[in-house]
């Protein structure tokens, strides 16, 4: 299993503080905008289900060496990244606050869960690398807790409201289709959106100052390399991002063949090791 690109910066309050008003725009129809700014009918986008379910597997690929995404419920470890635990379908991780949010939706929706005795222990963690009050049982505990469909239901939900949502929500507010907004998604999921300048909200304001979004009358292509471009610097910045094959060999594959629909087939590598959907 390569975990290698499940980094976040450390000690981030919330790595998961993604601004509400992200979450907020984008609703209603969706409309793909074109280079004058007018608005088009477009083809389904990346919160589609079955547009969803592939970039689920997408990232899965990516930080978990597997299309099986659902399989990821009951994963954890310490991958020594400076995040504590990281465990779960999108890497809930100790250090960075949204586990905590994690086990804290779980254990209202569901008092005395075998994890909720951790909800201490999860906030004294927080901000460091600590398994302080959480070893020796959190890991079998948290495999435990993976086979409760309460706890796979607050995996997707959180899942949703702090990456998945905002991601689909900003991509349209760009003009941008499915795979924009899956672009959008997955820098989310590894840099989160704090006030760092590898966060997401930096990375595209980065890739704003060379190209505009199709909102802003500009190429859809042209904006999603200049993004993407920003993402890679970004991930250079820290030694543990620097294979960026998620983006060379997987998102930017997608980008030259034109497919801004992300529509299937889809064939890809990561880390040298090779993808298909049908």
């Amino acid at each position: 299993m390569v975990n290698a690109d499940r980094e976040k910066t450390p000690a981030r309050p919330s790595r998961r503080a993604v601004v509400a008003a992200l979450g907020a725009v984008g609703s209603g129809v969706l409309f793909a905008v074109s280079r004058t700014g007018s608005a088009s009918a477009a083809a389904p986008g990346l919160d589609d289900p079955a547009k969803k379910e592939i970039a689920m597997k997408l990232v899965s690929s990516a930080e978990n060496s597997s299309l099986d995404w659902k399989a990821q419920y009951k994963y954890i470890e310490d991958i020594g990244d400076g995040r504590g635990y990281t465990a779960g379908i999108i890497g809930f991780c100790s250090g960075t606050g949204d586990m905590l949010d994690l086990v804290q939706l779980y254990t209202d929706r569901k008092p005395g869960n075998v994890l909720a005795k951790y909800l201490p222990a999860l906030r004294r963690v927080n901000g460091t690398d600590s398994h302080a009050g959480l070893d020796p049982d959190y890991p079998g505990d948290w495999r435990k807790a993976a086979q409760d469909t309460a706890f796979q239901q607050a995996q997707n939900d959180e899942r949703d409201r702090v990456y998945f949502n905002p991601a689909v929500a900003r991509g349209r507010t760009d003009g941008l289709r499915a795979l924009g907004q899956f672009i959008y998604y997955d820098a989310l999921v590894m840099h989160g959106d704090g006030d760092d300048p590898t966060s997401f909200r930096n990375i595209r304001k980065r890739a704003l100052r060379n190209a505009q979004p199709p909102a802003q009358g500009g190429s859809e292509t042209t904006y999603l390399n200049a993004f993407l471009d920003a993402r890679v610097w970004a991930m250079k910045q820290e030694e543990a991002h620097s294979d960026t094959s998620r983006v060379d060999t997987e998102q930017r594959v997608f980008l030259r063949k034109g497919n801004l629909d992300l529509n299937t087939p889809l064939d890809w590598k990561v880390y040298g090791d090779a993808y298909h959907i049908g």
